[in-house]
């Protein structure tokens, strides 16, 4: 086409030329011959005067040459184009069945003198085997033994059929045993030939172990463990991820939520949970409560316990079964959710993606979450008290120190509880029911004037004082610590108003400190006031990275910025957070409860800011034998109550139809109540005493965020007053 508009480019002046001069002529031609009409018919053009005829000849046949040339070169110019085009087409669709042809070449090439070479080889093996006896097979035996090493050292990646060329020979020798070492840690491939191949079931079965080792590991690896001939391949073989799509640092209940959350919207997602810890994540709660009830000796080795209703159930969330290997994690097509236990993390590069265990391992990652918890806070005097006092001290925490402390007080005469909060009462009560089975004497001590004083009203905490001493614990409220040394191996414990308490072990239950150790190298925010990572309301500390559990600040779009220590807050920040970690984008406005009982007769549970400095409104009524934790669990199935209501919802309180007498504060019985904590004469805060499977009504009354003028009222949609 290029060619033509060249063409016709030169032609058309010469074009417009001839017409002007035709047209001169003709108008020449008029002039001249005035008697002539000037309308000159069309057809006299070519036989005019002398003077234009040729002239006008030589454009017709100029005009028609170009005409007829342009076109042919048209006809043959597209024809080309048609050809060369359908040539591409065909060319493009026998293109892959070239490729497959080139490939089956190459492969017939090479493999026929593999095969010929182990027919060859095979098809004399049987003969000598049939017809002489087995010494005579012996000689060349030491010849294949050495041939096979040459050709695999030779050619790792397809020293597939040496292997197999060797294995037969070797099988004829009276040893089996060497067949079984040199097999087994062969690829996949070599197992059909082996099979064709006259050699026993031996050799099929080492194929059958060959074919799944060949998917967890690269063929190489499994090549150099057969020159090795090392028993241990599995080791060898695998290696930890070097990257995970899901990381989460810390072992505890916010992880496998967290993990169990990913799963559940991404089936496929590979997440790696990195713990100190050398056991799977596990619940916290009956290590301070149930298990200290359980009838089993061998509890500390089963840790399995019987709930307040009776049911049996461990503490661990899952089997071990449920997770995989940490280093088959890459290899897992469906994904799964691997535990890199007893490793820390040490450094955290937020802008690279990545980690520094303690071991100077480094793992990548695409998303990762937090949820380091908490260490036990220790007092200084303590500490300072040297390592004497240390080792008979207990920080309580993970399944180790229960185990630690149930070997303690099994073997000590005195075990001194300092503190008087949840954890610390929890203890006392639980150490106290086993001070009557064997000599044992408890003692707790607390700087406030009752039990869980920082949380209970004083009324309140004045009873579950007299609760804790009917258990058999010896309180002493209003105690500070001076100084604790170790004399004639029994602790002294000195406190400030002179008191002088000596014991044999002490647990020190004086609160927790987030663990926040990765903000540094990572640079994220540490809140000031609270403590814990700094998170905006997607547990998002940055991008990518997200916190979740007790080493979470987090802001409460009612109650303002908060850091909470309970087991459903790590549950339900969590599985936000995996949620989150695949896209959800959803904000935090859970109300998280927590719970504490003092043996199975008692209980409680509690939501939002519960604080003894807060006023506080109480409305109380008789109990029952359904108002105790064990009918709770009993009728809820689970001894963990945030896990059946954390997901109900209050949507129409129904108020109780009896009337409720006025608000009472009896001196020496609460059989069950609501407690009402007010700031600014609105709810923040309740505690269900004794009530159980109401929290999603509490729950809504704090959320509402409205005045109330009469509590008295607000307390009859938990049905207190009814039998």
């Amino acid at each position: 086409m290029l060619k033509c508009r060249t063409v016709w480019k030169k032609l058309a002046p010469l074009a417009r030329s001839s017409s002007t001069v035709c047209r001169q002529n003709v108008r020449r031609a008029g002039l001249n011959s005035g008697r002539i009409p000037t309308c000159v018919p069309a057809a006299h053009m070519s036989t005019g005067p002398a003077g234009g005829g040729r002239e006008n000849q030589l454009y017709v046949l100029l005009v028609a040459a170009t005409c007829v040339g342009g076109g042919v070169y048209a006809y043959l110019t597209v024809k080309g184009d048609s050809q060369r085009y359908q040539d591409r087409i065909d060319e493009i669709a026998s293109r892959s069945t070239k490729q497959a042809t080139e490939q089956s070449a190459a492969l017939i090439q090479l493999e026929p003198p593999a095969v010929e070479a182990t027919e060859t080889e095979a098809v004399p093996e049987p003969e000598p085997q049939a017809a002489p006896s087995p010494e005579e097979p012996s000689p060349p035996a030491p010849d294949a033994e050495v041939l096979a090493p040459v050709e695999t050292t030779e050619l790792p990646p397809a020293a597939d059929e040496p292997v197999v060329e060797a294995s037969p020979e070797e099988a004829a020798e009276p040893p089996a045993a060497v067949v079984v070492e040199e097999e087994p840690p062969a690829p996949s491939e070599p197992s059909p030939a082996e099979l064709t191949e006259p050699a026993p079931a031996p050799v099929a079965d080492s194929g059958k172990h060959s074919v799944p080792e060949s998917p967890a590991a690269e063929p190489t690896e499994p090549q150099l463990e057969v020159v090795a001939e090392s028993g241990d391949s599995s080791p060898a073989s695998l290696k930890l991820p070097s990257h995970t799509p899901y990381l989460l640092i810390g072992g505890g209940t916010a992880s496998f939520a967290a993990a169990r959350s990913i799963r559940a919207r991404d089936p496929g997602a590979k997440v790696l949970i990195v713990t100190d810890e050398s056991v799977p994540p596990y619940m916290r709660p009956p290590l301070s409560k149930e298990l200290w009830f359980s009838d089993d000796p061998s509890v500390t080795e089963t840790l399995r316990f019987k709930q307040w209703n009776g049911k049996e159930r461990s503490i661990y969330f899952q089997p071990p079964s449920f997770y995989i290997n940490a280093e088959e994690l890459d290899g897992a097509e469906n994904g799964g959710v691997a535990i890199l236990s007893g490793r820390k993390v040490v450094h955290m590069d937020v802008r690279g993606n990545k980690i520094q265990l303690d071991d100077d391992t480094e793992i990548s990652y695409d998303k990762c979450l937090i949820a380091t918890g908490g260490a036990p806070r220790n007092l200084q005097v303590i500490e300072r008290a040297g390592e004497e006092v240390m080792k008979k001290t207990t920080l309580f925490r993970k399944v180790e120190d229960f185990k630690s402390l149930d070997k303690v007080s099994r073997n000590v005469k005195s075990i001194t509880i300092i503190g008087g909060g949840f954890l610390g009462s929890e203890l006392a009560c639980a150490l106290g029911r086993r001070s009557t089975e064997c000599d044992l004497e408890v003692i707790q001590m607390f700087p406030e004037k009752g039990n869980m004083g920082k949380v209970l009203p004083e009324y309140l905490s004045n009873w579950t004082t007299e609760k804790v001493k009917r258990e058999g614990v010896k309180v002493i409220p209003e105690a500070l610590v001076k100084s604790v040394v170790c004399k004639d191996d029994k602790l002294e414990i000195q406190l400030k108003d002179g008191r002088l308490v000596k014991t044999d072990h002490i647990v020190a239950a004086v609160g927790l400190e987030p663990n926040v150790d990765l903000a540094k190298s990572a640079g994220l925010e540490v809140d000031s006031d609270f403590g814990g990572f700094r998170v905006n309301a997607e547990l998002q500390a940055r991008s990518n990275i997200w916190v979740a559990g007790d080493a979470a600040c987090f802001y409460d779009i009612r109650l303002g910025r908060r850091r909470v220590e309970h087991h459903d807050h790590a549950v339900v920040s969590g599985r936000l957070a995996g949620e989150n970690m695949t896209g959800a984008n959803k904000p935090y406005w859970h109300q998280s409860m927590f719970w504490s009982d003092l043996g199975p007769d008692v209980g409680y549970e509690a939501i939002g800011i519960v604080d003894s400095s807060l006023p506080t409104v109480g409305v109380f009524a008789k109990a029952t034998a359904k108002d105790t934790p064990r009918a709770a669990t009993e009728k809820s199935g689970t001894g963990i109550r945030s896990e059946s209501e954390t997901e109900d919802t209050a949507t129409s309180a129904v108020a109780s139809s009896t009337s409720a007498p006025a608000m009472v504060q009896q001196k020496d019985e609460y059989g069950k109540g609501v407690v009402f904590y007010l700031r600014d004469k609105v709810v923040v805060g309740i505690i269900l005493w004794n009530v159980f499977n109401r929290m999603p009504i509490a729950r809504k009354i704090i959320k509402d965020g409205e005045e109330h003028a009469d509590l008295n009222e607000v307390a009859k949609l938990f049905n207190i007053h009814d039998d």
